[in-house]
């Protein structure tokens, strides 16, 4: 059974950075998509990132401009997300996410297996 640990997340000044780690477990990994999404308060769940683990190839949100940055480590079995340059909008639980449909979905629809999140708290 596939398991996603985030964690990483907290609180951080407007301007700063964090990077979230998910661990994953329960199956090898080949083949599959992970992603990274966020919500906030009252708010839908939202695509942030996604890589494909046997490639590495990478994909983002167009909204991030660059900020962001998801990386995976086979060996580990670990997906990372830096967070650069945060702002108080960024302020949301983040959850890692696994698929292995083709293509790469930007909806949570897209994703079977889901880690419980990791809270991101940018402060202004």
């Amino acid at each position: 059974q596939v398991q996603l640990v985030e964690s990483g997340g907290g609180l951080v000044q407007a301007g700063g950075s964090l990077r979230l780690s998910c661990a994953a477990s329960g199956r090898t990994f080949s083949g599959y998509i992970m992603g990274w999404f966020r919500q906030a308060p009252g708010k839908e769940r939202e695509f942030v990132a996604a890589i494909r683990w046997t490639t590495g190839t990478t994909y983002y949100a167009d909204s991030l401009n660059g900020r962001f940055t998801i990386s995976r480590d086979n060996a580990k079995k670990m997906v990372y997300l830096q967070m650069n340059s945060l702002k108080p909008e960024d302020t949301a639980v983040f959850y890692c996410a696994a698929t292995r449909v083709v293509g790469v979905p930007r909806n949570q629809q897209g994703y079977d297996y889901w880690g419980q999140g990791t809270q991101v708290t940018v402060s202004s």
